[in-house]
């Protein structure tokens, strides 16, 4: 389980590409390298990992096809930065929302307009995926838990605080940028339950009364 609460962006070290599997090597400053074992889930651009390996400060993760294939990982290279979280712990704070780490798609930035205090990004919103990003709901990008504070047809905006463009990599997104997206899972069970409704008539009735 991860908040949504990004701690750190890191420049990927490496990247050890096989046919559809790639080993991702970061590394680690000291303070995220506290206590972290072999097998512990770490979220890479918002996507759940598992630690294989620790070598000093360097850490290794395994990409298999579909992670490759649904997210943004299988497009990483030596020097990209990417957006780190360390999975909850029991009794943390959930400063963000509860996110599983499970991509659901990638979205494209559209434009990004900035003014002295604020970073607007638009994204697009896939059809498959509209229900889910509604205004002011929970989204998760990159990894990082953030509100929708506009929505259209088509697409969707974040507005983004000075201090979430300088921890995370939002601060250099630019258009054609490709962003990991998980959707609210409350929002999700919701709206996947009202769906389940007005498509049963019977059972409608009978929660009527």
């Amino acid at each position: 389980m991860f908040t949504g609460i990004v701690q750190t962006k890191l420049p990927v070290t490496r990247v050890e590409r096989q046919t559809d599997f790639a080993t991702l090597i970061l590394t680690f400053p000291p303070a995220l390298l506290e206590g972290l074992q072999i097998g512990a889930s770490v979220a890479i651009n918002g996507t759940c990992l598992t630690v294989r390996t620790i070598n000093a400060a360097e850490v290794s993760f395994d990409a298999i096809a579909q992670t490759l294939k649904v997210t943004n990982l299988g497009n990483l290279q030596a020097g990209t930065v990417v957006n780190i979280e360390r999975a909850a712990r029991f009794g943390d704070e959930i400063g963000g929302h509860v996110l599983s780490g499970h991509i659901m798609d990638q979205v494209t930035v559209l434009d990004v307009q900035d003014s002295a205090h604020n970073r607007v990004v638009w994204m697009q919103r896939p059809a498959h995926l509209a229900a889910f990003l509604l205004d002011k709901g929970y989204v998760a990008l990159n990894g990082c838990s953030l509100t929708i504070a506009e929505v259209q047809d088509d697409r969707f905006a974040v507005y983004l605080i000075p201090e979430t463009r300088d921890v995370t990599t939002f601060g250099e997104v630019q258009p054609g940028d490709r962003i990991n997206l998980e959707v609210d899972a409350q929002t999700q069970a919701v709206v996947e339950t009202v769906r389940r409704l007005l498509a049963d008539p019977q059972l409608l009735a009978q929660l009527r009364g």
